[in-house]
């Protein structure tokens, strides 16, 4: 996986605390308890929000006895989604301290403490010990580890006989030119996209049986344009709150991700497998 430093070259990991920026502008103190649905509108960092996190949940088969282990769990938002939502058991795994301490200390101010577990590290090295669990998720977050075979025998690993994951993911649909191909490099922190098929083998190598793959591409499309669009009509807001370098990089980011879809370089994909 990318190291931390390398992340942060990727905007949307610059300046996580820009959430609490956004609560007090809202009126919220730093330590006030928190609702899941105050954090909402802000620690989703995958597309379509709490939408695919009820979805994951769904094809997951979630209820308040699944363990579901996240990995590349940002700032805690999809996790707290899916325990409050299903009252399951939620252990959220991230590799970057300051994302992975924030989300605790929300987690926390939530009253969610005693169902989201936050751990800082890095999946491959197996922090998690001998422990499996029921079901894995992670939005967005493969995208960054080129190591596709020791990811999805990790990830074998750690579900249980039986066990499901649900990947939301990039996909390789054209060729990017030396430009693109930088800015998914650098600027996404995405050095390898397979193809869909591509994909689908490598989770079949890893001992994934009944691998269901949906094409997001179309939507995820969309969704990115029109997330675009809503945050530059928002730049006077968003350079009150956060300031005009945060803005400027966010811009960039949201630019550089719906340029590459839109130019049919990357499509997404939302996978479901199963472990024997």
């Amino acid at each position: 996986m990318a190291q931390d430093q390398s992340m942060k070259t990727m905007r949307l990991y610059d300046q996580v605390e820009r959430i609490l920026n956004e609560l007090h502008h809202l009126g919220i103190d730093e330590d006030a308890p928190l609702s899941v649905e105050d954090l909402t509108p802000f620690d989703q960092y995958h597309y379509h929000g709490t939408q695919a996190v009820d979805e994951a949940a769904h094809l997951l088969g979630a209820t308040p006895q699944t363990e579901i282990l996240e990995i590349g769990s940002g700032i805690g938002g999809p996790a707290r989604h899916m325990a409050n939502a299903t009252s399951c058991k939620v252990t959220a795994v991230e590799l970057q301290p300051d994302l992975s301490t924030l989300a605790e200390q929300l987690t926390g101010r939530c009253g969610l403490a005693d169902r989201v577990e936050h751990l800082c590290g890095n999946a491959l090295d197996k922090p998690l010990g001998d422990r499996t669990f029921d079901a894995i998720m992670s939005f967005l977050v493969f995208l960054h580890i080129p190591a596709r075979a020791e990811l999805f025998s990790v990830c074998h690993s750690l579900l249980k006989p039986g066990g499901s994951i649900v990947i939301e993911d990039y996909i390789k649909l054209g060729e990017p030119s030396d430009k693109q191909a930088e800015d998914l490099r650098v600027k996404v922190q995405c050095p390898y996209v397979p193809d869909m098929e591509t994909y689908r083998q490598h989770l079949l190598d890893a001992g994934f049986v009944s691998v269901e793959i949906e094409d997001m591409s179309a939507s995820w499309t969309a969704f990115t344009g029109e997330r675009l669009a809503a945050y530059e009509a928002r730049r006077e807001h968003n350079v009150k709150v956060n300031g005009e370098d945060l803005t400027d990089g966010l811009h960039d980011f949201y630019a550089t991700t719906a340029g590459l879809f839109a130019d049919g370089v990357i499509g997404g994909v939302r996978i479901l497998a199963r472990r024997d």
